[in-house]
């Protein structure tokens, strides 16, 4: 048997033992608040970004059971890295968003840290990283936001423009940040949320942020996701920032699966990234589509599963997705794993095609 393939196999059946998710996020849905790394907080004590070597391992299966198989659900497989650094902030990657071409893309760590650069590609398939850089997120008075109790927990990220939106889970707080101002050396500015969003748990809060751009229904709204912030019907629970119709509505809750990230697609489409754990079965991730038109506030809004996985294909902990349309009008998905700083985790990067 392959180390990896161990490795697999110990994630799904030796969780009772030594878990992968000892540290994990997910299996400390009720844990004690804990502190940022003391190494990331050290390498993050001043402003200026620093240069990051990242090595690339490629996956060139998805599903080492059956190495000819391409298809997953409504998705082709296209390529994907395993990444390591010997930067010791390397990792905690909770979302990504990318640029119009899918190469330059900006990164953020559930530490309080920025990541920069830029993905290389040979034949439409990625072959690694380059320029990549690391940077802390600062806060309004220009000082790392790991300073703060509690203001570290970067778990989701939104861009319109030069704009970039941060959301805190632990303090369900959302920074605002002016990329025109100095990239990564932009100051985080808080931004007032509804009172909905302070009450959602401290573990289990914003997890995903979208911004609504022009053109489409929604249009200026922030909309932000929880991971498991429950309504009355046990629903998971959204909320609408700005925009023509602020307000709150819900996710419907299906097999116990979380919200971990959002994208939405030029069509209109919003895809949710689920993901959930068991003892049993190890970490299961999904991708549902959701109409934004069917958004509104007191909504309850469903869609179809596209895509689902499990550790039997190459995957971790799941945490962040973008999207961007090819020349040749393929849209491609790329999701991003959270490691959680573990030796049995790992940070993947992972491509796919939606298919028509």
């Amino acid at each position: 048997m392959s180390t990896h393939s161990s490795r697999r196999s110990f994630l799904r059946y030796a969780a009772a033992g030594v878990s992968t998710f000892a540290v994990s996020r997910v299996a400390l849905a009720q844990a004690t608040v804990e502190p940022p790394p003391r190494p990331l907080q050290l390498e993050h004590a001043v402003a200026d970004p620093v240069s990051v070597e990242v090595n690339a391992r490629v996956i060139p299966n998805f599903e080492p059971r059956d190495r000819t198989r391409t298809r997953f659900g409504s998705l082709n497989y296209r390529s994907g890295l395993v990444l390591t650094s010997p930067y010791r902030g390397f990792g905690g990657l909770s979302g990504l968003r990318l640029d119009a071409r899918g190469e330059r893309f900006l990164a953020v760590s559930d530490q309080g840290g920025w990541f920069t650069g830029a993905i290389r590609y040979a034949d439409g398939k990625m072959t690694g990283l380059a320029d990549v850089e690391a940077a802390p997120l600062l806060g309004a008075e220009g000082r790392p936001i790991t300073e703060k109790r509690l203001w570290w927990d970067s778990e989701s990220i939104a861009r319109d423009g030069s704009l970039v939106y941060i959301g805190l889970e632990r303090v369900n707080q959302i920074l605002r940040y002016d990329f025109a101002k100095g990239g990564t050396r932009a100051r985080g500015e808080v931004m007032p949320v509804p009172p909905g969003v302070r009450k959602l748990p401290s573990n289990k809060g914003l997890e995903a942020l979208v911004v609504v751009p022009k053109g489409q229904p929604l249009a200026g709204t922030l909309i932000a996701f929880s991971e498991r912030g429950l309504d009355a019907d046990g629903n998971l629970t959204a909320f609408l920032i700005g925009g023509p119709t602020p307000g709150q509505f819900s996710v419907r809750r299906i097999e116990k699966y979380d919200i971990s990230d959002a994208v939405l697609l030029p069509s209109g489409e919003l895809l949710i990234l689920e993901r959930k754990f068991s003892w049993f079965t190890g970490v299961n991730i999904r991708i549902r589509a959701i109409p934004l038109k069917s958004i509104a506030p007191g909504a309850l809004v469903d869609g179809p599963a596209l895509f689902v996985a499990d550790l039997g294909q190459e995957i971790d902990n799941m945490e962040g997705i973008d999207a961007h349309v090819t020349a040749d009008g393929e849209t491609v998905l790329t999701l991003i794993s959270d490691d959680n700083f573990s030796m049995l985790q790992r940070t993947l990067l992972l491509q796919f095609t939606l298919a028509e």
